[in-house]
């Protein structure tokens, strides 16, 4: 119930903003919408100013966007000499939750992993409740302000549309880890400090895009233990890890990406599914169109209220035969398959795809030495333009 002042605080602001938009000639929905946000506002129901609260600032708003043609920026986060680092970047304000043309079939695909995995998708421990609600909330802000053609949030009913779905949600009633699953497609992992060790741990989840692993084993445990199979891990990430976690703060959050190379595009696989046994041998009528690079562009970041770390991270697919056209990238990616310390190369599972990709790339290198894309004499290493590639822009517009 809303208190006497607050009523009467509303009454106000409706009167000084009716006077305001008439005379400047608003629209009665304009003036319709704007009231209720300054009422929302008034009595305790608006969002918060995360951009205020964090200190990182809001993106800026797509208005001509269109979810259809939208493209994702080609990510190549191909490194060399390749040392197995967290490779850490300034998070970029526009690209936090990246939508494009996928965006409807990625939905529905993570509805059906959900309903087939339960809590192996999704799961949370008793304390995370608070930071799954505020991270639900910096989404709808962020996606409001983002593409503001595609979603729209009434504070004052706190509900959310969806235009690109046709669907809504109130947000006072969904979880908020469904509410995620179901509009952004993207997993986020709540980690929290354990007050006992002062470690950051898993507290909440939804995954759908899991390949070798799941949530379930994860839930509750420290990032050395949820980073156990990681080459080099323990012994040269982890204390540094642990004590960036302790210190991050909100007006810095980070960006960074993974990639391995996939037959098809598994989003989400299961070491006992059937699927999984094609990492086991090389298939000699593999076809070169079917291999596709599987990129996991990844954020850190800290929520301000809660205090919680989210780490997000999206699955982009890219079919391996477009490197032909790409300036530098055969040779690179030839490079590492060939040199690469061979703990990581296995932890990647690229194997069962070498046999066809390795040939590709030597010719294709050679190709783009022949056509003066490359120099003959260039020696492999990190791309200035890296995370992508000398070029990019002009072979991938702007998702507008």
């Amino acid at each position: 119930m809303i208190s006497t002042p607050n009523v009467a605080g509303i009454l106000v602001v409706a009167v000084v903003l009716a006077k305001v938009c008439y005379s400047k000639a608003a629209s009665p929905h304009s003036f319709w919408k704007f009231l209720r946000q300054k009422a929302a506002l008034v009595a305790g129901r608006a969002l918060p100013d995360f951009a205020q609260l964090t200190g990182f600032p809001h993106p800026k708003p797509l208005h001509s966007f269109n979810i259809a043609h939208a493209r994702p920026r080609p990510y190549r986060p191909f490194r060399w000499e390749y040392h197995q680092n967290m490779s850490l970047k300034k998070l970029e304000p526009d690209y936090w939750l990246e939508l494009e043309s996928t965006y409807r079939d990625r939905i529905t695909q993570r509805r059906q992993i959900y309903a087939l995995h339960g809590k192996r998708v999704i799961d949370e421990l008793p304390g995370s409740e608070a930071a799954s609600k505020e991270l639900m909330e910096m989404v709808i802000q962020y996606l409001c302000l983002r593409y503001p053609q595609q979603f729209e949030f009434d504070e004052w009913s706190s509900t959310f549309r969806n235009r690109i779905l046709g669907s809504t949600a109130n947000i006072s009633t969904v979880h908020p880890l469904v509410f995620l699953l179901e509009n952004v497609p993207e997993d986020f992992l709540i980690t929290q400090e354990d007050a006992d060790t002062g470690l950051y741990t898993l507290r909440a989840a939804v995954s759908t895009s899991a390949v070798g692993w799941n949530i379930g084993q994860k839930m509750g445990k420290p990032l050395h233990e949820i980073h156990g199979p990681v080459p080099d891990y323990k012994e040269k990430m982890a204390f540094s890890m642990d004590r960036y976690f302790s210190k991050m703060p909100c007006d810095k959050p980070i960006q960074r990406a993974s990639w391995g190379l996939e037959i098809g595009e598994p989003l989400y696989l299961q070491m006992n599914e059937p699927e999984w046994s094609h990492r086991q041998h090389q298939n000699p009528d593999l076809l070169l169109s079917d291999i596709h690079m599987r990129v996991d562009w990844q954020t850190l970041r800290r929520l301000p209220k809660s205090r919680a770390i989210v780490f997000n991270f999206k699955a982009f697919f890219t079919p391996v035969t477009d490197f032909r056209e790409e300036p530098f990238i055969p040779k690179l990616v030839l490079k590492i398959l060939l040199e690469g310390k061979k703990a990581i190369m296995e932890y990647k599972g690229t194997w069962h795809i070498e046999h066809k990709v390795i040939p590709a790339l030597r010719e294709w290198a050679k190709e783009q030495e022949d056509k003066g894309w490359v120099p003959k004499d260039w020696q492999e290493r990190t791309l200035n333009e890296d995370p992508f590639y000398p070029g990019w822009e002009k072979r991938h517009s702007n998702p507008t």
